[in-house]
Parts: structure tokens; C-alpha cells; sequence
């Protein structure tokens, strides 16, 4: 077990650079069971939920192999179609391969996907549009069995909610389908982009993704792009270091971050007194003084402000002169997070939907451990600007979406390490 120590209290100042985006290389990585050859991928980062996708690949009969942010899977000659039960509760997306394999394979069978325990993320939509693709689905004891007997056909899905995971799915299930599919009221998150764009690098035919009705023709088959496919940067990480800014001080430059993606969260920063400029795909932020409390933070599908930044700005508004009202629409408990950060001296009130910031002076370094991805980052924002030391045990939660975040940061000046604790 690691867990990271933070000294508090140092002002942050340099570059750096904005790492691939983990909810971009996972479907894209899921993308490759489509194509027979060897697809090259760049800026993947070097995250655990990456290397658990790559287990996956290669526990279906891939070859998967990986130097740095480069990646390249060849799925030729695939031997499986069968994912374990150790495999699927690594991470969420892990249901992603459903609509992979069926267009690939014909066939599949796995298990309800794992992951950060956020609430109910049910899989129904999922079912549902496979099944009326034609595949035939039984649900046993948590085992999941599919097969297409007579393939895939393109059909019309209305989603009941822009759910990302189902858009993905159906896309990589209608790429390689019979006919035409529309997919109406669909995910627009720059993610649903990335992967549109590799699949038509792929030889799919795909247009209106990034909107809210995609149109999908299929061909028969997929081929591996002439060129490396580069993976779009991760907005998520880059608005966790911009707040790692706004709670310690300092000025950081953030790189290469897509600032066009960020745009329901740089009001939000401005708003609290910190100076943000854009200039390319670069963010600059310079934070002195005390913050000051935001209009009221409402979680919303893409482009609304996204739930997986909520956590993360909250971190800095629990020292902001005022109150802050954050009301999460997305997922029923994402606010774990909160019990960590009142141990650290916030003053927050979380009930429901609702949760209300009210700013102190400091807060002040403590023992706590990630409660999931995102809230173990907001852990790691909150304690760069507290007082003392704070120790932040299951980091393997950060270690999902964050590459090597203690070397990130201390590039930047800040005081963190990574330390393996000792058994009790």
C-alpha cells in the first residue's frame, strides 16, 4: 500500500505539460478489437486504468505492447471473446468491449463492470441498444452472455439520457452493423469526438458526433490508421492542476490542455479572483490572496460543467471568502469527498443533491484517504494549500486517472512524495 505525503503551504510555479485523456483512450483502446492489424496510439497516459485495458486486449488474444505514452495493440488474431470477472471490476468502461466484440466477434460474455463506487450507473442502456441491434443477451448470476446469430443491423436509438458509456457503445457496435444508425439525444463530450475520429480513421462511416445526433453507416470492415492516432489531452486533469494553483498560490502554465474543452470551468476560477489567460492550446493561471466564493456549481452533461470537475473545485473554495452552493446532477453520491476535507477544518454541509461550501481561513493537514478518483484528487488540490502535512492513503484511486501525480507536482515546486506505508 502507497500513499502520498504533502507538505502544505508552497506556492506552485512552472509549466506542465497536460497529459492524454483517460476517458478518451479507454474507448479508443476497446476500438482496436475492430480492427485486424496493428493500430499505433500516442499520448496514452501512463495511468492504471490504461494498463487495465491493455489486460484486457491481451487476455482476448491481442498483442499489446507500450513504450511511454505510446502504445500499439494488434488484435489480428484474436482467441477470446470471453472477459473475466477480475478483468471487467477494474474499471467502469470495461462494458465499452460489449459493443466491441459483438461488432468484431459475433459474440461475448462478461461481468458487471467495476469501478469508483459513485452510485448506480446501470448498464440497461447498454442492453437495451444491443438488443435491438439484433444481439441476444442473457443476464445470469452477473454473467453477462451475448451473441448477434444473425449480425449486427443498424437500427434508430432515442437515449433517455446522453449517456457517454451507451453513445460509445453503440458506436463501436454500428461501425461493422448492416445499414444505417442513428443515435439521437447522444453523449456530446470531446471524448465521443476522439473516438469518432479514430474510427472514421479507421475507415468507419461516421458523422455528427459532438452533436446530439450521430448517423452511423456501416462498412464491413475496420483497417488500422496509416498514422499514429494521438489521443486528445485530458480536460479533467488539467482543471485538477489549475485548482492545485488556486489553493497553494503561485502561477502555473498549463500546456497543450485544449482550452476549448474547458470552457464551464475557467468562469468558475475567474469568478473566484484567480487570473486565467488563454493563448493556444495553453492556460496560464496566477492565484494570490485569498479566493473569493463562486456562484452556484450545477453538474451538467457536456458542455454544463462536468461532474468530474465538481470535487475538484470544491478543494479551493473551502477556504474562499463566502458560501459556495454545488448541486450534483449526474450521480447520486459524489460527494464523499466532503467528509475528507471537513477533517482538514472545511466548514461543508452535503445532504442530497446540495452541497454548501462555506469558506474558512486554513485548513490544516491531517491522515485521510481517497474516497474514489476524482475526490482523492480534490484531497491532493486542498492539501498542496493547507497548513502542515497531510498523508493521503489508497492512492491507487488517483493512480486511475492521474499520471505519476507526485512527479507532475513536484516539478512544479511543490512538497510531495510517494511513500509505501508500513504494515499495521
Amino acid at each position: 500500500m502507497q500513499k502520498l505525503v504533502i507538505e502544505g503551504g508552497t506556492p506552485l510555479f512552472g509549466e506542465i505539460i497536460t497529459q492524454g485523456a483517460k476517458n478518451a483512450v479507454l474507448p479508443v483502446l476497446a476500438a482496436c478489437v475492430l480492427c485486424e492489424g496493428k493500430v499505433m496510439l500516442r499520448n496514452c497516459p501512463c495511468i492504471s486504468d490504461r494498463y487495465a485495458s491493455a489486460r484486457i486486449l491481451s487476455a482476448l488474444g491481442a498483442k499489446v505492447t507500450a513504450e511511454g505514452n505510446s502504445l500499439a495493440a494488434d488484435c489480428s488474431d484474436l482467441s477470446s471473446d470471453d472477459i473475466s470477472s477480475s478483468l471487467m471490476k477494474t474499471m467502469r468502461s470495461s462494458i465499452i468491449f460489449m459493443g466491441a466484440l459483438l461488432g468484431r466477434t459475433g459474440k461475448c460474455t462478461l461481468c458487471y463492470p467495476g469501478g469508483c463506487n459513485l452510485g448506480p450507473r446501470p448498464i440497461d442502456m447498454h442492453i437495451s441498444a444491443m438488443r435491438k441491434m439484433g444481439a441476444v443477451i442473457s443476464d445470469e448470476y452477473g454473467v453477462i452472455s451475448c451473441t448477434a446469430p444473425e449480425g449486427l443491423k443498424g437500427c434508430r436509438h432515442s437515449l433517455s439520457f446522453p449517456s457517454v458509456g451507451a453513445t460509445e457503445n453503440i458506436m463501436l457496435a454500428a461501425v461493422t452493423a448492416e445499414g444505417e444508425t442513428v443515435i439521437s439525444n447522444a453523449a456530446r463530450e470531446p471524448e465521443i469526438c476522439c473516438l469518432g475520429d479514430f474510427l472514421r480513421a479507421c475507415g468507419a462511416k461516421i458523422s455528427g458526433d459532438g452533436g446530439g445526433r450521430i448517423a452511423i453507416e456501416g462498412v464491413k470492415k475496420l483497417t488500422p490508421p496509416p498514422e499514429p492516432f494521438e489521443i486528445i489531452p485530458d480536460r479533467i486533469a488539467a482543471a485538477t492542476y489549475i485548482s492545485c494553483a488556486a489553493c497553494a498560490g503561485g502561477e502555473l502554465l498549463i500546456r497543450d490542455c485544449a482550452p476549448a474543452h474547458l470552457e464551464a470551468v475557467i468562469p468558475v476560477f475567474e469568478q473566484m479572483g484567480c487570473r486565467l489567460r488563454v493563448f493556444g492550446s495553453n492556460i496560464y493561471i496566477y492565484k494570490k490572496g485569498r479566493l473569493k466564493a463562486a456562484d452556484t456549481i450545477r453538474t451538467m452533461v457536456y458542455p454544463g460543467f462536468p461532474t468530474d470537475a465538481q470535487a475538484i473545485l470544491m478543494a479551493p473554495l473551502c477556504t474562499a471568502e463566502g458560501t459556495t452552493v454545488f448541486v450534483e446532477n449526474i450521480f447520486e453520491n459524489r460527494y464523499r469527498h466532503a467528509d475528507a476535507l471537513c477533517r482538514m477544518g472545511a466548514d461543508i454541509r452535503a445532504e442530497g443533491k446540495v452541497a454548501v461550501v462555506t469558506g474558512v481561513p486554513h485548513l490544516y493537514g491531517t491522515v485521510t484517504e481517497a474516497p474514489d478518483l476524482r475526490g482523492g484528487a480534490a484531497l491532493v488540490c486542498a492539501a498542496l494549500g493547507a497548513m502542515g502535512t497531510t498523508e493521503i492513503s489508497g492512492i491507487s484511486y488517483i493512480d486511475r486517472g492521474y499520471e505519476e501525480i507526485e512527479q507532475v507536482l513536484s516539478s512544479a515546486g511543490a512538497k510531495i512524495s510517494r511513500m509505501t506505508e508500513e504494515k499495521q
